[in-house]
């Protein structure tokens, strides 16, 4: 099987984007430690990617457990991942718990962890309050299809959590999602919010999705993986 290629540049001072235009990782290096946040597909060897950025050591943030986001996990052995979504990692890796309000520091950027349950039980975003930088996982996207079927997601816990975005609104210029346009404006945060309000009222029109057990969902701005098929 050809091997995923992972494209990396640097989008700010620092902050490295990866991405094998499947999902995307994001690296911070300072001076003495890198972060990492995500690790992405197994196939695409992010390790290797990050190794020839830096050899400095790297500590890994995840934004939530799905398997895109963790496929790269044994080659770091460690992360920390808020306990929502501890049972979507595979055994053999060292976890350690995020939670609301945790701060990590490296070189020029400060991330705080904000809960937003809803995609996954354990979703978070990051958040640097200077460089007004929102790093949202999955939970924020233009156009989507943002996943929202399945055992370890919850659709009123996602709309909870999109309000809550909603009031740091204003104090974001720059969103950097993990999937498809990036960086994208924070004004995505309402629309996704309005396009789930109307799939939990039943006002979206929807398709069953010829091979995964959801259905696709069309809102105005955002479409959604919604739905278990019987």
């Amino acid at each position: 099987m050809q091997k995923k290629i992972v494209q990396k540049k640097m989008f700010m001072d620092g902050l490295y984007i990866l991405d094998d235009e499947r999902v995307r990782q994001f690296l911070i290096v300072g001076e003495e430690e890198a972060l990492l946040i995500d690790t992405g597909f197994e196939d695409s060897h992010v390790y290797q990617v990050v190794r020839s950025i830096t050899d400095l050591p790297v500590q890994v943030l995840m934004t939530h457990g799905d398997r895109d986001h963790a496929g790269g996990l044994k080659e770091f052995g460690a992360c920390r991942i808020h306990r929502g979504d501890w049972e979507l990692i595979p055994e053999g890796i060292q976890l350690e718990p995020l939670k609301e309000g945790d701060t990590f520091r490296c070189g020029d950027y400060t991330l705080e962890v904000i809960e937003i349950p809803g995609h996954t039980y354990g979703s978070v975003a990051f958040v640097d309050w200077e460089k007004k930088l929102l790093l949202p996982g999955d939970s924020v996207q233009k156009d989507g299809p943002i996943y929202m079927f399945g055992a370890h997601r919850n659709l009123d816990l996602y709309l909870e959590s999109q309000r809550k975005l909603l009031g740091i609104m204003d104090r974001i210029e720059t969103v950097l999602p993990c999937h498809h346009a990036c960086p994208i404006t924070p004004d995505y945060i309402e629309k996704n919010l309005q396009d789930a309000e109307a799939l939990k009222k039943g006002l979206l029109t929807g398709e069953k999705h010829p091979f995964m057990p959801c259905r696709t969902y069309h809102g105005k701005w955002t479409d959604f993986y919604y739905g278990e098929e019987t």
